[in-house]
C-alpha cells in the first residue's frame, strides 16, 4: 500500500512569509532589542490599552476573546524574549531575562484572576453589571 503524503496547504507559505519576523523571534534568531521593545513593550501596551477599553465598555464576550489571545501572545513574547537573550552575555540580556520572569508572574496573576472574574459573570454569580 503506497500512501502519498498530502502537499502542504497553500496558505502555509504565505503565513510563513507574513509572520517570518515573529517566527525568527520564537526561535531566538531576532534582535533582542526589537523583540523586547517593539513586541514586548509597545505591542503589549497597545493590546493592554485595547483590553482596558473593552473592560470600560463592558464588552464581556470581546473581553473574554481578547483575554485568551493575550494569554497566547504573552506565552509567545516571553519565550521569544528569553530565547533571543540567551545568546547574549550583556547586562541588557540579563535584565531582559529578569524582567521576563517578573512579567510572567504578573501576567499569570492578572490573567488568572481576570478569568475567574469573567467566569463568575458568565455563570451568573456576579452581583451586578
Amino acid at each position: 500500500m503506497n500512501i502519498q503524503p498530502r502537499p502542504p496547504a497553500p496558505f502555509l507559505p504565505v503565513l510563513a512569509y507574513i509572520f517570518a519576523p515573529e517566527i525568527r523571534a520564537w526561535y531566538g534568531n531576532a534582535s533582542l532589542a526589537t523583540v523586547f521593545w517593539f513586541y514586548g513593550v509597545l505591542t503589549s501596551s497597545t493590546l493592554i490599552l485595547f483590553y482596558a477599553r473593552l473592560v470600560y465598555l463592558k464588552m464581556i464576550v470581546a473581553e473574554q476573546v481578547l483575554l485568551l489571545l493575550l494569554g497566547l501572545y504573552t506565552v509567545w513574547i516571553l519565550v521569544s524574549i528569553w530565547r533571543c537573550s540567551r545568546d547574549e552575555d550583556s547586562a541588557w540580556a540579563q535584565l531582559a531575562r529578569f524582567l521576563t520572569v517578573a512579567w510572567a508572574g504578573n501576567a499569570a496573576l492578572v490573567l488568572v484572576f481576570r478569568q475567574i472574574e469573567l467566569l463568575t459573570f458568565f455563570v451568573g454569580l456576579s452581583g451586578g453589571s
